[in-house]
């Protein structure tokens, strides 16, 4: 007799977890953008552009190794805390042992054979040894989602907000007066160093040990066959974000890799929102998958999906209307890359209603999600080398082969939306709604009032940065509140959501 009201309170629990996470996570999105710039700035003025294109070519291949190393527990420790009857604390050490063996099996690798993280330099100093901070970055990441499963996004923002790149934009500082060499690479590896130590504190809050578990080949590798298809679209993702650069590099030379590494910074920051808000998502959803609740799942991805899409929106139209001034900001050769931003800040608009929409294919159809998420890098790999090869035989400057990339990635990213959109909708029987009109008003208003700002002579500058930027946001963020919020939209910045 009383279910029916439990299960709607329960529900309503669920989006105060999701809007209380919501809320950390804009908080961690403003903390991470005042750490970044000053990371970019010295890295663009003081090590230049040649150097940073040579350091962020190395960290792609880093970071996608700790990718794969993972195993996909980033999302599928959730399920696999959901679905035992062992103590948690014995679940999370399975997982941490699985992580560590396939990390370092990926440093290993690229140790032998460092040639791939600097395929157009030579070796300096230490370059041999940098794979083994892969250990620490895979660490972070399942640390991080084992504090996701008891609704500690904090956590997150601590880790990847406060210490991490505050941690890389001091030192880059620092060790600039040590070498402009080796500057960048070893102030990365002590902000993973940092991280990790942040996130394991975390989570050894929340699981403390318990007696009892002892390691078991059998069960972890059960571990990972179940979350090998989660490991291989979490690949999938996150490739789709570093191939464009990958593929880039392979044509252009290491400034204008360097550009385009600026360009994606900034556009990462809004992808921030929404790969933060999946660890605290998941645990929602396999609850009410266990209950068969799928009116509760595309109740809470329609309402997560649209608060990530007007965010993004938000501060797409913020940083990239005033592009030339953000990217310039780095230092002046950066500037030429803002139509690359553009479209960079366009494909992470583009993805959100698909990353919504794989927090619950990936328990309910993980092998067809990865398949869909396979067609698209394919997209994106077959779009970027046509028009890379194209515009290199029609003799364009190197700046311009930059857009070839991110024009794709948007491409490839909207696909990849609508078809796992329409999949979700299947599956669930019930309508996903992300989008809501009152965004192409807020978008109309932002562009106008940005033009304005943009329209200002060049030595008025720091006005379009230091006013333009924020007055964007504002009134894009005034009209969303006014004519597309609902009461549940505004639990997102209500101090008495709580966590149920």
């Amino acid at each position: 007799m009383n279910a029916p009201l439990e299960g709607q309170q329960r529900e309503e629990g669920d989006i105060a977890a999701l809007a209380k996470g919501g809320r950390t996570n804009v908080a961690g999105f403003l903390l991470r953008l005042a750490a970044r710039i000053p990371f970019l700035f010295i890295a663009g003025r003081i090590y230049g552009a040649d150097v940073l294109g040579r350091f962020a070519y190395a960290i792609i291949i880093v970071e996608f190794a700790a990718q794969i190393a993972t195993m996909g527990l980033k999302r599928g420790l959730a399920g696999a805390l959901a679905q035992t009857k062992r103590p948690e604390a014995h679940v999370l050490a399975d997982a941490m042992v699985l992580t560590l063996l396939f990390s370092l099996m990926a440093a290993g690798i690229l140790m032998l054979v460092p040639q791939v993280m600097f395929p157009n330099s030579g070796l300096n100093g230490l370059d041999r040894l940098l794979p083994l901070i892969i250990i620490a970055v895979a660490c972070t990441d399942v640390a991080l989602a084992a504090c996701a499963w008891r609704f500690d996004i904090a956590a997150t923002v601590r880790a990847r907000a406060l210490v991490e790149p505050w941690t890389i934009s001091i030192a880059a500082w620092v060790l600039s007066y040590y070498s402009l060499r080796d500057g960048l690479i070893l102030s990365y590896v002590l902000s993973m160093i940092a991280a990790m130590l942040v996130a394991l504190n975390a989570a050894a809050r929340h699981f403390r040990w318990e007696s009892g578990w002892a390691p078991s080949p059998a069960r972890i590798g059960r571990m990972a066959r179940i979350n090998l298809p989660l490991a291989a679209a979490d690949a999938v993702e996150w490739g789709s974000r570093r191939l464009d650069l990958a593929l880039l590099g392979l044509f252009v030379s290491p400034s204008t890799v360097g550009i385009y590494y600026v360009a994606q910074q900034v556009a990462s920051l809004p992808q921030k929102l929404k790969t933060s808000f999946e660890p605290i998502l998941g645990p929602v959803i396999t609850r009410n998958l266990a209950e068969h609740n799928y009116a509760a799942i595309a109740r809470q991805v329609s309402q997560v999906g649209f608060w990530i899409l007007a965010a993004q929106a938000g501060i797409s139209l913020a940083l990239g209307i005033p592009g030339e001034a953000v990217m310039g900001l780095v230092g002046p050769e950066f500037a030429v890359g803002a139509l690359a931003l553009g479209f960079l800040l366009l494909a992470e608009v583009a993805a959100a209603p698909a990353v919504v929409s794989e927090s619950a294919l990936v328990y309910m159809a993980r092998h067809r999600n990865l398949v869909l998420s396979m067609g698209m890098i394919a997209i994106q790999i077959a779009l970027t080398s046509l028009l890379l090869v194209i515009m290199t035989k029609g003799g364009y400057p190197q700046i311009a082969l930059a857009v070839a990339p991110a024009f794709a990635l948007a491409v490839a990213l909207g696909f990849n939306s609508v078809v796992k959109s329409r999949l979700l909708e299947r599956l669930l029987r019930l309508p996903i709604a992300t989008w809501r009109p009152a965004l192409v008003m807020a978008s109309a208003i932002a562009v106008i009032v940005g033009s304005a700002f943009v329209a200002l002579p060049h030595d008025l500058e720091w006005l379009e940065l230091a006013l333009g930027v924020p007055t964007i946001l504002a009134v894009y963020c005034a009209v969303i509140w006014r004519f597309g919020f609902g009461p549940e939209d505004r639990a997102l910045f209500s101090r008495q959501a709580k966590a149920a």
